[in-house]
């Protein structure tokens, strides 16, 4: 028969002894002597009838099933964190803290803006941007190290019924070219097809944004060759300003750069595709700074 009375104590040491990888800098960080985390660990072992970790000179190392039981003593530790926010900050936002995941680009020319005023409006309430890759992202999500994900569509969170995804926003793709270029005759490049004649910074092959450009020149009998291939939006822009090509970007990126004069944009009538932004989130464990954000600066009302 299980135990209905779990002894918390003793995972938490357990989740430091995991952390530091070592007796002795658990019992440091902890202000707690070597013996009692010692027995501590030794006692829950016997309590599950496993071990966790396996011995070394220079520390510990997690067991098979130390691990596993890790996983879920992470997701529990995240949990009361979370729960402990939710409990002490105040709806008048007086304290209070806000996480945000997304990738440079979204950030770039959708979110920083809208953080600023928020930071403005909000000054005690404690910000923190992290910038990555989708699963990095998912994964801090999952572990509550961030409340909310913005990402480009689409967002797979088919194996996990905790997280919501949805739209936010549809943007554009387009074809940019520094003002005044001198690089190419750009009164020769009236559609798609003249493409083929002049240099491109595009989307590295094999990306989402490149897949579905590639199937537009498949589709109008487009074959492109003189390609400087770039990982983000942010450097295709910079390629762009030093005039070294045609580039393919997100318009919203280069908006500013339009109205500047600095970038200009080329009108195809042919259809370029769009991608969404979605926010991602878990709506049990949302205080409430980051539901103000949402609610207050991405104009979207948070599912119950």
């Amino acid at each position: 028969m299980y135990k209905t009375n779990v002894n918390l104590n003793r995972y938490k040491t357990f989740y430091d002894v995991a952390k530091y990888g070592s007796i002795s800098k658990a019992a440091q960080s902890t202000f707690t002597s070597q013996p009692a985390i010692s027995k501590s660990i030794k006692n829950l072992e016997e309590e599950l009838g496993t071990q966790l970790f396996y011995r070394k000179k220079d520390g510990v190392i997690l067991t098979p099933k130390g691990e596993e039981l890790l996983y879920y003593v992470e997701k529990s530790y995240a949990n009361l964190v979370t729960a402990e926010r939710i409990m002490v900050e105040t709806e008048d936002l007086k304290r209070g803290k806000l996480s945000l995941g997304m990738p440079s680009n979204v950030g770039t020319f959708y979110l920083f803006d809208k953080v600023i005023e928020f930071h403005k409006k909000y000054p005690n309430i404690e910000i923190s941007v992290v910038t990555g890759g989708t699963k990095y992202l998912l994964d801090l999500l999952d572990s509550h190290k961030i409340d909310l994900m913005f990402d480009m569509a689409p967002v797979n969170i088919e194996n996990n019924d905790e997280l919501t995804c949805d739209k936010i926003k549809s943007v554009k793709y387009c074809f940019a070219y520094k003002t005044g270029t001198s690089s190419f005759d750009i009164k020769k490049v009236k559609k798609l097809k003249d493409l083929k004649d002049v240099p491109l910074i595009l989307p590295i092959v094999g990306t989402s944004n490149r897949n579905a450009l590639d199937e537009i020149f498949i589709k109008n009998n487009v074959s492109v060759e003189n390609v400087i291939n770039i990982h983000t939006s942010e450097m295709i822009e910079s390629f762009i300003k030093k005039d070294l090509g045609i580039g393919y970007i997100i318009y919203d990126v280069i908006k500013n750069d339009v109205i500047n004069n600095e970038i200009s944009v080329l009108d195809f009538k042919e259809e370029l595709p769009s991608v969404d932004i979605e926010i991602v989130y878990n709506k049990k464990l949302l205080s409430a700074a980051p539901k103000r954000f949402v609610e207050e600066y991405i104009n979207y009302s948070i599912k119950s």
